[in-house]
C-alpha cells in the first residue's frame, strides 16, 4: 500500500510540474562546465539563476566557478534533492517556487533555462521585463533553440547565449 502511495506521489509532482514547467530532463556536467567556460564565461562576479533547477547540476558547476548560483524549481521532490546534494556548496540557494510567479534576484547577470518551445513567449517576456526592471543587460543560457538561432549572440554545441537590454519602456 505505501508503494503505491509513493508512485501517486511522484506521478502527481512530476505529472502536474509538467504543465506548469518542462520535464525533468538532467544535464551533463561536462557540457554546462563547457557552456559556463566557452560560451559564456562565467566568474565570481556573476550571479547564475537557474529556472527550473532540477537536480541543481547548473548550481553546483556555476559555484565551482565561483558564482553565487540561485535556483527555482517547483517540484517538491527535485528541490530537495537539490538542497541535499548542494548542501557543502555555500554559493548555491534554491527556492521551491514558480519560475513564471518570482522576480529575479536583483544581482542576477546569467540566467540557464532548459525548457520547452511552448514557454518561448514567456520566456522572453519574463527576460525583458527582468531587464527592464533591474536596468541593465542579462544574459541567457538556453539549452536547445528556443528562441531561435538567429538571435542568439553566440552558441557552443547546442547551448546558446542570448542578451536582453533594458527598453525605454515595457
Amino acid at each position: 500500500m505505501i508503494i503505491f502511495w509513493i508512485i501517486g506521489l511522484l506521478v502527481v509532482f512530476f505529472g502536474l510540474v509538467i504543465i506548469r514547467g518542462a520535464p525533468y530532463v538532467p544535464s551533463q556536467k561536462r557540457y554546462i562546465t563547457r557552456a559556463l567556460t566557452d560560451l559564456y564565461h562565467l566568474s565570481e562576479h556573476d550571479v547564475l539563476v537557474d529556472l527550473g533547477s532540477g537536480d541543481g547540476v547548473v548550481l553546483r558547476a556555476a559555484a565551482q566557478k565561483g558564482a553565487t548560483a540561485v535556483g527555482f524549481e517547483l517540484n517538491p521532490i527535485l528541490y530537495i534533492i537539490t538542497r541535499l546534494l548542494s548542501r557543502c556548496e555555500s554559493l548555491v540557494s534554491v527556492y521551491l517556487t514558480d519560475i513564471w510567479l518570482k522576480p529575479l534576484p536583483n544581482a542576477t547577470t546569467v540566467v540557464y533555462y532548459f525548457g520547452v518551445k511552448r514557454d518561448k513567449y514567456k520566456l522572453i517576456k519574463k527576460m525583458q521585463h527582468e531587464a527592464n526592471r533591474l536596468d541593465r543587460q542579462l544574459k541567457l543560457i538556453c539549452y536547445g533553440d528556443m528562441l531561435g538561432s538567429e538571435n542568439a549572440i553566440r552558441s557552443d554545441g547546442a547551448y546558446l547565449l542570448y542578451n536582453f537590454a533594458p527598453l525605454q519602456s515595457e
